[in-house]
């Protein structure tokens, strides 16, 4: 198995080395053949019209990638009529407030808001108004005895 797998690692490196020597002796012969395959007369005038070729890239281009604009997250959420009819919907059903923010993708303030917009919340009851606060006596009020 071993054995097996070693000869043809072998017959393999043979075989790559013959490719690069084919290569090797075609190389020169293509390099030589590329001023006429585009239409040069020599080497001369080819290697003349590559320099100016890339010389010639325009400034944007050698010049460093500008970055794509990252697109500015919002700060809020757009509540539309939609996530409003959803909101309405899900109170009627019973859900929670938290549920319901992760449902539709607001915030819980968001639903609150709605929820308090819609009549779902009970208005606070009025704070019992604290008796006015005693104004101290005048010495002449106060009975000693």
């Amino acid at each position: 198995m071993v054995t097996d797998k070693l000869k043809l690692l072998s017959r393999l490196k043979a075989q790559a080395a013959k490719l690069e020597a084919s290569l090797a002796t075609q190389r020169p012969a293509a390099l030589a053949a590329l001023p006429a395959e585009f239409g040069f007369p020599d080497l001369k005038s080819f290697i003349k019209a590559l320099k100016a070729a890339a010389q010639a890239k325009p400034k944007a281009a050698r010049a460093r990638a500008a970055k794509p604009a990252k697109p500015r997250k919002r700060k809020r959420a757009r509540v539309t009529e939609e996530i409003k009819a959803a909101v309405k919907a899900a109170f009627e059903a019973g859900q929670r407030t938290g549920a319901i923010a992760k449902e539709v993708g607001i915030s819980p303030a968001s639903v609150m808001a709605l929820k308090k917009a819609f009549g779902f919340t009970k208005p606070r009851a009025a704070a019992p108004v604290a008796p006015a606060a005693a104004t101290p006596a005048s010495p002449d009020q106060v009975a000693l005895g």
